[in-house]
Protein backbone atom coordinates (compact mmCIF):
# COMPACT_ATOMS: atom_id res chain seq x y z
CA UNK A 1 0.00 0.00 0.00
CA UNK A 2 1.27 3.56 -1.26
CA UNK A 3 1.00 6.32 1.84
CA UNK A 4 2.14 9.50 1.28
CA UNK A 5 1.17 11.62 4.06
CA UNK A 6 1.68 15.45 4.22
CA UNK A 7 2.08 17.83 7.07
CA UNK A 8 3.22 21.00 9.36
CA UNK A 9 0.97 23.33 7.37
CA UNK A 10 -1.10 25.55 9.63
CA UNK A 11 -1.73 29.51 10.13
CA UNK A 12 1.23 31.68 9.13
CA UNK A 13 1.20 35.88 9.12
CA UNK A 14 2.51 37.01 5.78
CA UNK A 15 5.91 37.39 5.91
CA UNK A 16 6.39 34.04 8.01
CA UNK A 17 7.54 30.69 6.91
CA UNK A 18 6.38 27.10 6.94
CA UNK A 19 8.52 23.84 6.39
CA UNK A 20 5.96 20.75 4.70
CA UNK A 21 6.92 17.03 5.09
CA UNK A 22 5.79 14.32 3.17
CA UNK A 23 6.35 11.03 4.33
CA UNK A 24 6.31 8.02 1.36
CA UNK A 25 5.95 4.31 1.88
CA UNK A 26 4.97 1.65 -0.16
CA UNK A 27 7.37 3.18 -3.08
CA UNK A 28 11.14 3.05 -4.25
CA UNK A 29 11.09 6.70 -2.83
CA UNK A 30 14.82 6.79 -4.13
CA UNK A 31 13.95 6.20 -7.24
CA UNK A 32 10.93 8.07 -7.23
CA UNK A 33 10.20 11.81 -8.97
CA UNK A 34 8.32 13.78 -6.35
CA UNK A 35 6.63 16.87 -6.26
CA UNK A 36 4.29 19.48 -4.25
CA UNK A 37 0.87 20.64 -5.84
CA UNK A 38 -1.84 22.99 -4.05
CA UNK A 39 -5.38 24.10 -4.78
CA UNK A 40 -6.81 27.24 -3.10
CA UNK A 41 -10.55 27.23 -2.92
CA UNK A 42 -12.46 27.78 -6.54
CA UNK A 43 -9.15 27.46 -8.30
CA UNK A 44 -7.87 23.77 -10.22
CA UNK A 45 -4.83 22.09 -8.63
CA UNK A 46 -1.43 23.64 -9.75
CA UNK A 47 2.20 22.90 -9.79
CA UNK A 48 4.11 24.23 -6.96
CA UNK A 49 7.61 22.53 -7.06
CA UNK A 50 8.92 19.36 -8.20
CA UNK A 51 12.24 17.26 -7.40
CA UNK A 52 13.77 14.28 -9.58
CA UNK A 53 15.16 11.02 -8.14
CA UNK A 54 18.55 12.57 -9.58
CA UNK A 55 17.56 15.85 -7.25
CA UNK A 56 17.02 18.36 -10.08
CA UNK A 57 14.35 20.47 -9.02
CA UNK A 58 11.56 23.02 -11.31
CA UNK A 59 9.51 25.88 -9.75
CA UNK A 60 6.02 27.42 -10.32
CA UNK A 61 7.12 31.37 -11.93
CA UNK A 62 5.44 32.41 -8.24
CA UNK A 63 7.11 30.71 -5.65
CA UNK A 64 10.86 31.04 -7.16
CA UNK A 65 12.89 33.04 -4.59
CA UNK A 66 10.58 31.69 -2.21
CA UNK A 67 10.33 27.91 -1.65
CA UNK A 68 12.79 25.56 -1.53
CA UNK A 69 12.05 21.36 -2.46
CA UNK A 70 14.33 19.17 -1.07
CA UNK A 71 14.56 15.23 -0.49
CA UNK A 72 16.16 12.81 2.68
CA UNK A 73 16.27 9.48 0.89
CA UNK A 74 17.51 7.52 3.94
CA UNK A 75 14.26 8.65 5.52
CA UNK A 76 11.91 8.42 2.85
CA UNK A 77 10.68 12.22 3.32
CA UNK A 78 10.17 15.19 0.79
CA UNK A 79 10.27 18.64 2.20
CA UNK A 80 8.86 22.36 1.03
CA UNK A 81 10.36 24.99 2.91
CA UNK A 82 8.19 28.33 2.25
CA UNK A 83 9.33 31.60 3.48
CA UNK A 84 8.29 35.10 2.36
CA UNK A 85 4.88 33.84 2.33
CA UNK A 86 2.12 35.38 0.82
CA UNK A 87 -1.82 35.54 0.94
CA UNK A 88 -2.14 33.91 -2.36
CA UNK A 89 -0.17 31.12 -1.08
CA UNK A 90 -3.43 29.95 0.93
CA UNK A 91 -4.32 26.46 -0.56
CA UNK A 92 -4.32 23.25 0.34
CA UNK A 93 -0.67 21.16 -0.49
CA UNK A 94 -0.44 18.57 -1.73
CA UNK A 95 2.08 15.65 -2.14
CA UNK A 96 2.64 14.21 -5.36
CA UNK A 97 4.68 10.82 -7.20
CA UNK A 98 3.09 9.80 -10.25
CA UNK A 99 0.27 8.20 -9.84
CA UNK A 100 -0.20 9.18 -5.70
CA UNK A 101 -1.35 11.65 -4.21
CA UNK A 102 -1.43 12.46 -0.42
CA UNK A 103 -4.10 13.96 1.62
CA UNK A 104 -2.93 17.47 2.21
CA UNK A 105 -2.10 19.90 4.24
CA UNK A 106 -3.95 23.14 4.78
CA UNK A 107 -1.53 25.97 4.75
CA UNK A 108 -3.28 29.40 5.84
CA UNK A 109 -1.83 32.88 5.36
CA UNK A 110 -3.49 35.57 6.59
CA UNK A 111 -3.02 38.68 9.45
Amino acid sequence: QVLLVESGGGLVQPGGSLRLSCAASGINFRLADMGWYRQAPGKQRELVATITYRGRTNYADSVKGRFTISRDNAKNTLYLQMNSLKPEDTAIYYCHAVPYWGQGTQVTVSS
